[in-house]
């Protein structure tokens, strides 16, 4: 089980950058961030055309890196959480938590006893197919699993402290979209009510010693947020980079060639 690189940045008081796939399952993907340096990625299964299949090819290529490859899984579900990190997941980040009583459940099937109740299947892709010495590769595992909950709504919000002090859960990540549509004002990032949940997920996840992440669009966005105390930072998703860089090109190249002197027109 290789470090989770996640957890040795936030350990470290640095911020950690990475990056949500949500279509570019290629064999290539993890080489191409790995070369942009990023700290983590997050596979997303919620939104995602990605099944275990995939989840498990791209985890095999991320683990020839140092990228923390984080699963998040479609929602609150033992088979989802410790299956997915039975394929060598570092981390799972589950959607929507909304209670201290979810959060345990996370735990409880995200890590071995005496944290959480996961089944323990070794020598297979949890233990990268080695023969490992239990008591130890188990205590490990725990420490180097790392647990993300998701606050995407209003009771989320509103719990976000007992989320907070559950033991096992090393961060919070807000859902912005979610949460906006949840507090009746889809896609309003600078409504006072957002900004008050913001700073209220943040505050608490700083008091608790927690990362605290989101997922901003563009550097100004990543910039405000930062700026508002956020230490994980997921750069768009790979739909969202890869669209938004060839439409400014593709717009700036047809710029640059209204600019040039018009050839006539072949014969």
């Amino acid at each position: 089980m290789k470090p989770n690189r996640l957890k040795q940045v936030m350990a470290e008081g640095r911020t950690a950058v990475g990056q949500m796939l949500m279509e570019f399952g290629t064999r290539g993907i993890a080489r191409i961030l790995d070369a942009a340096d990023l700290d983590f990625v997050v596979l997303d299964m919620e939104h995602s055309p990605f099944g275990v299949t995939e989840i498990s090819d791209l985890i095999a290529w991320f683990k020839g890196t140092t990228i923390t490859p984080i699963v998040r899984v479609p929602q609150i579900e033992y088979h989802f959480i410790a299956k997915t990190l039975d394929l060598g997941a570092l981390g799972i980040m589950v959607p929507n938590v909304k209670t201290a009583d979810e959060a345990r459940a996370i735990v409880d099937a995200a890590k071995y006893a005496p944290m959480g109740n996961r089944g323990v299947a070794l020598g297979n892709t949890t233990s990268d197919f080695k023969k490992v010495e239990p008591k130890d590769f188990l205590s490990f595992a725990n420490e180097n699993t790392t647990v993300i909950c998701q606050i995407e709504s209003q009771k989320g919000v509103d719990n976000v402290e007992a989320i907070a002090r559950t033991p096992g859960v090393d961060a919070l990540w807000i859902g912005h979209f979610d949460l906006t549509q949840d507090l009746g004002i889809p896609g309003q990032f600078t409504h006072d009510r957002f900004f008050e949940a913001v700073r209220k997920v943040v505050d608490t996840g700083r008091e608790y010693g927690l990362g605290v992440g989101i997922l901003p669009t563009n550097l100004q966005i990543a910039e405000e947020w930062l700026n508002l105390g956020f230490n994980i930072i997921s750069y768009g998703g790979d739909i969202t980079v890869f669209c938004d860089t060839m439409t400014h090109a593709v717009k700036e190249v047809r710029r640059m060639a209204s600019d040039q002197v018009e050839l006539p027109p072949a014969t």
